[in-house]
C-alpha cells in the first residue's frame, strides 16, 4: 500500500514516514501541495495524510484536487482545537482527521483502520495490494522484518535467527552454527536457547499468519526457512 502525506514541517513528517514504513506501508513525502500533485500526477495512492495549514494550495483545497479523477481516502492533520477545520474537513468527506500533537503509532493504526473500511484499494490500485503479500521482507540496515507484508516486533536474539535462516532459505542450519551466528560468544547459552527462541519466533508468526508455519524442524538436524 502506498500513501502520501504531505506535511511541511519535517520533524513531524520524519516520525510519521517511520511509523508507516514499520508497519509496511510505502510512503512518499511531500513539503507542499503542489510537490503533491505532481506526485500524484506520476504514481497512484492507496490513501493521503494531509496537513490542512500547508503553506502554499492548502489542505482542503489539495483534497479536492486529489480526488478529482480518483477515489481517495483522505486523513487531515489539523491544529488543537481547530473544530471549524474538523468540521470543514468532515463536510468535504474526509475518512478522518487526527489532531496535533498526536502518537505518530496511532495515525499508523488509523491509515490502517480506514484503509480497510474502503475496502484496502483505495484509489483503484491493483487488487492484488490488498492480499496478505508472500513471505519476509528483510531490511538489514533497519534490522526490520515483516512477513506478509505486516512488521515483526522482534528481541535482538529473535531477529538475529530470523536473519540467518533467511540468509539461505532451504537450507538446513544446525543449532550449533545458529549459535555460532546469532550468539557468538555468549559462552552461557546452549542448544535449547535456540529451541526457546523458535518457539517465540513460531508464535510471532503465527500471529500474523495463524496457518502458515515456515519454520522447518528437521529432527536430529536443524532448522530451515521456507520463504514462500
Amino acid at each position: 500500500m502506498r500513501i502520501l502525506l504531505v506535511e511541511d514541517e519535517s520533524a513531524i513528517a520524519d516520525t510519521v514516514l517511520y511509523a508507516l514504513r514499520a508497519e509496511g506501508f510505502e510512503a512518499v513525502h511531500c513539503l507542499t501541495g503542489g510537490e503533491a500533485l505532481r506526485e500524484a500526477g506520476r504514481m497512484s495512492f492507496d490513501l493521503a495524510v494531509l496537513d490542512v495549514g500547508l503553506p502554499d494550495i492548502g489542505g482542503f483545497a489539495l483534497c479536492r484536487e486529489l480526488r478529482r479523477e480518483r477515489d481517495l481516502p483522505v486523513i487531515f492533520l489539523t491544529a488543537q482545537n481547530a473544530e471549524a477545520d474538523r468540521i470543514l474537513g468532515l463536510e468535504i468527506g474526509a475518512d478522518d482527521y487526527v489532531t496535533k500533537p498526536f502518537s505518530p503509532r496511532e495515525l499508523a493504526t488509523r491509515v490502517r483502520v480506514v484503509l480497510r473500511r474502503a475496502g484496502g484499494n483505495g484509489n483503484g490500485g491493483t487488487a492484488a495490494a490488498a492480499e496478505p503479500e508472500p513471505g519476509f521482507a528483510h531490511d538489514p540496515e533497519g534490522k526490520r522484518i515483516r512477513y506478509r507484508g505486516q512488521a515483526l516486533d522482534l528481541t535482538r536474539y529473535e531477529y538475529g535467527l530470523l536473519a540467518a535462516l533467511l540468509q539461505r532459505p532451504g537450507a538446513v542450519l544446525s543449532r550449533a552454527q545458529l549459535m555460532d551466528r546469532v550468539w557468538g560468544d555468549a559462552l552461557d547459552s546452549g542448544d535449547r536457547t535456540v529451541d526457546t527462541h523458535i518457539k517465540t519466533l513460531r508464535a510471532k508468526l503465527r500471529e500474523v499468519d495463524a496457518e502458515a508455519d515456515p519454520i522447518r524442524t528437521h529432527r536430529g538436524l536443524g532448522y530451515s526457512l521456507d520463504n514462500g
